[in-house]
């Protein structure tokens, strides 16, 4: 079997949150599908170079930051390609092509484009996910409190809650996820229900397993949105063996609910999250101010639950 190609490929981000496509021009396989740019590591390069290199030779842009994000595998017919996507935010010059490839804007929600290669299809999902993803805290906060500042927080722009109230009876519990769902709903984001699956399916839009239940799971949940807890690489390779949608790994930092537990530290989480083929959020005492830091560990960005409440 022969060796993966390994590619550096770029989705360049505006602050408005619309990334950056090219068409293949002609005379390339695929010609006129569209894809995230970049191009072939060269012998002696890593990755980021590639990046670097390939960014600067096809749009004239020098990259300033991008952070490492997924790694994923796929086969065509003419070659066996490993993808190591970046995303990238900061760079100087202006787009242009340089190869006679098309560009466009778009966004994950609605790509504006097609077709759009079978590699970077499910790509678009997971930049689809927000930076931050939310915990509930109503146990702590009181119901009637959490609801408030859900709200607040809704209304500031929080798109992705996780419901984990485990000490809830099961009538309270259904109660307060649809009072949840309709909230998100009302304002556009997503609602994952903690564990119950049939809960999630009745109201919300997907479910998030704890690490225990991940792996006594032999097949993807069908729902449209899947995500799950994990601690270790077993449990990493288990929900990428599932094909669930994103990932929690954690706790990164020591964190108050669970005093002297072992934690990875930045380091450790940076090695256990590289090469991942969805996206993985950073947990455990973190605050807002840590996102940059998780993103250049190779975060998709940061759950938080106490931190996102106060």
């Amino acid at each position: 079997m022969t060796n993966r190609v390994e590619v550096s490929a770029a989705v360049i981000e505006r602050p408005d949150g619309a990334f950056l496509m090219a068409s293949r021009p002609p005379g390339k396989v695929y010609a006129g599908w569209w894809e995230f740019p970049g191009g072939k590591v060269e012998p002696g390069e890593t990755p980021r170079q590639a990046l670097d290199r390939e960014l600067r030779e096809e749009l004239g842009i020098a990259v300033r930051q991008a952070y490492p994000w997924l790694v994923r595998d796929y086969d065509y017919e003419h070659a066996r390609v490993r993808l190591n996507f970046f995303r990238v935010v900061d760079w100087a010059g202006e787009p242009h092509p340089h190869e006679g490839q098309g560009m466009a804007w778009v966004h994950a929600e609605r790509p504006e484009v097609a077709p759009i290669l079978p590699a970077n299809g499910p790509i678009l999902k997971g930049l689809s996910l927000p930076l931050t993803y939310a915990i509930s805290a109503a146990a702590e906060l009181g119901e009637s409190l959490f609801l408030d500042r859900l709200e607040a927080r809704l209304g500031a722009g929080l798109r992705l809650v996780q419901l984990r109230e485990k000490g809830l009876p099961a009538d309270r519990l259904a109660r307060l996820a649809r009072e949840v769902a309709a909230r998100c709903r009302e304002h556009g984001a997503r609602l994952l229900v903690n564990g119950d699956l049939a809960l999630a399916a009745d109201c919300a839009d997907g479910a998030h397993l704890p690490s225990a239940r991940l792996m006594a799971l032999e097949a993807r949940p069908d729902l449209p949105w899947a995500g799950a807890s994990c601690h270790d690489a077993r449990e990493l390779e288990h929900a990428a063996r599932l094909g669930l949608d994103f990932v929690v790994l954690g706790p990164v930092l020591p964190t108050a609910s669970h005093p002297g537990a072992a934690s990875l530290d930045w380091t450790g989480f940076a090695a256990l999250a590289a090469g991942r083929p969805m996206p993985v959020f950073a947990l455990g005492g973190l605050a807002p101010t840590d996102l940059d830091r998780a993103r250049r560990a190779g975060a998709h960005g940061i759950a938080m639950k106490r931190g996102i409440w106060t």
